[in-house]
């Protein structure tokens, strides 16, 4: 799979440990995000993400600020983005199962590294469901 990535200042260590499962697990990596703790603005490093996913350039997107909300409402200003605000596997689970997320969003200073990685490794793993949720899904855009 073709995966973009994207983080602020909360999640330089975050991102290299999902980059290096993702590598190992032999998907292609696309980094636009920081590799110091310096401040940065999140939605610098969200919305080349969410363009690649909106363009077709990516499968999904992995996006890390600290609480995970700044740059979920950053990416989800894409038409066809679907990000999830994702803080235990069980929430990345349901929201690829009945969302069909196709970003997910991981707040730093509420997970563990560890956490993160079984966050990403649970969203891309899991399958759309379809079915009643398809129609919901389908309502989602404005």
């Amino acid at each position: 799979m073709k995966i973009s990535i994207g983080n602020d200042h909360a999640g330089p260590d975050y991102k290299k440990a999902i980059v290096q499962y993702l590598e190992s697990k032999g998907h292609q990596v696309t980094n636009y995000g920081t590799d110091t703790e310096a401040s940065v603005d999140y939605p610098d490093f969200g919305h080349p993400v969410a363009s690649d996913v909106e363009e077709g350039k990516a499968d999904f997107g992995i996006v890390i600020c600290g609480s995970g909300n700044g740059i979920a409402m950053t990416v989800n200003k894409h038409a066809g983005v679907r990000a999830g605000l994702c803080w235990t596997k069980e929430i990345a689970y349901l929201t690829r199962l009945h969302n069909n997320a196709n970003i997910v969003s991981i707040p730093a200073r509420y997970t563990s590294i560890q956490q993160a990685v079984e966050i990403v490794e649970t969203f891309l793993e899991t399958k759309f469901e379809g079915g009643r949720h398809q129609t919901r899904v389908d309502k989602i855009s404005c």
